[in-house]
């Protein structure tokens, strides 16, 4: 077990870091430190942390706006704060974006995690006791066929900008493990789903759309299939990698469910109308066949039998249950979810951090 006492969070105002953040101050005993690290770009909402921030503000919990691009920047934190270990979570992570415009992935997800890096190599030095952890994608791995697994030795074979540059980074860090012996865990995860995800991924864009009745666009003929994970079951993961993980390694975390994209669309539909408290079938005259997506995998299956293994973790929730908690959780919290669409989020970034 590592002893964890200043963690430098990066990205933690996205999805996932700010869930992981939130997630930690309630559910575990950890009493350091958190440094959350974020640019604060479309996707990162402070706001999504008011309540550790309220909490725990300015005592174990800090938000400092930099780019990991920036080596200043991150240098003067990992000074600043003592940093011991870096969770490192920002990405641009949208595929449709990298589609349009793939050169902020190169720069974010390859200079940023060679920086951070680099940054760490020469701060911590030959000090013990330290940790370099990179949270990386399935995608990495390509596309399946209709049977099979992604294993932690499955070679890489990345079809998008987003991907690439993401397998990019992943060998940047085994190569600093290799080459000057930084001590690095890495994971590659499944496709997160839960509350506090930006409304333009699959699932709160369907809740979105359904609320407001508007299309319910699906890619191609709807059959491509996705792991899905509950982001809190991927928290829990991480942590277990940070505290226990063999340095040096990588582990796959999976859901270890699989839907065809229209199956889940179908799902959505049926349980908000649930909800909503119309026919199962009223919301599925809203969905709508696009074109696909360029370079669209079909399949992703995590097989992650090495972490449960090694580390004895496992899901805490089945598909039911998170999905359920997910679409509550956007029916109950829409000034949140209006604030994000809006940009309004920015005015009270700005107000409330605008001293800090």
């Amino acid at each position: 077990m590592r002893k964890l006492t200043n963690i430098m969070v990066t990205g933690g105002a996205g999805f996932i870091g700010a869930n992981f953040i939130n997630w930690l101050f309630k559910g575990t005993d950890f009493s350091g430190r958190i440094i959350n690290f974020d640019k604060l770009t479309y996707a990162g909402n402070p706001e999504s942390l008011k309540a550790v921030d309220e909490t725990h503000g300015g005592e174990r919990y800090f938000l400092v706006q930099g780019d990991i691009c920036d080596r200043a920047k991150v240098e003067e934190t990992l000074k600043a704060y003592d940093i011991d270990t870096i969770i490192h979570f920002a990405a641009e992570s949208h595929v449709d974006r990298s589609i349009e415009g793939p050169e902020v992935f190169v720069q974010t997800n390859v200079m940023g995690t060679f920086t951070l890096l680099d940054a760490a190599r020469h701060y911590w030095g030959d000090r013990e006791g330290v940790l370099f952890h990179h949270v990386s994608t399935d995608e990495v791995y390509g596309s399946l066929g209709e049977t099979g697994f992604f294993y932690e030795t499955t070679p890489y074979d990345p079809r998008s900008a987003y991907s690439a540059s993401k397998a990019s980074s992943d060998h940047l860090v085994r190569s600093y493990y290799h080459t000057y012996g930084l001590p690095i865990t890495l994971s590659n995860c499944s496709n997160n789903y839960g509350p506090l995800q930006f409304p333009e991924k699959l699932i709160p864009v369907i809740i979105e759309n359904i609320l407001n009745e508007r299309n319910l666009p699906v890619y191609g003929d709807g059959k491509n299939i996705r792991d899905w994970l509950f982001v809190e079951d991927h928290n829990s993961a991480v942590w277990e990698i940070v505290n226990r993980g063999k340095t040096g390694e990588s582990y796959n975390i999976g859901g270890e469910n699989e839907w065809e994209n229209i199956q889940l669309v179908h799902k959505l539909c049926e349980l908000m109308a649930e909800k909503q408290g119309k026919d199962k079938d009223y919301f599925k005259k809203l969905i709508t066949f696009v074109k696909d997506r360029p370079g669209h995998d079909r399949r992703y299956a995590i097989n992650c039998d090495k972490l449960k293994n090694e580390l004895g973790w496992k899901q805490s929730l089945d598909f039911a249950e998170g999905l359920n908690k997910t679409v509550d959780w956007y029916l109950e919290n829409r000034e949140w979810v209006e604030r994000v669409q809006s940009g309004e989020y920015r005015k009270w970034m700005e107000i409330n951090y605008s001293e800090r």
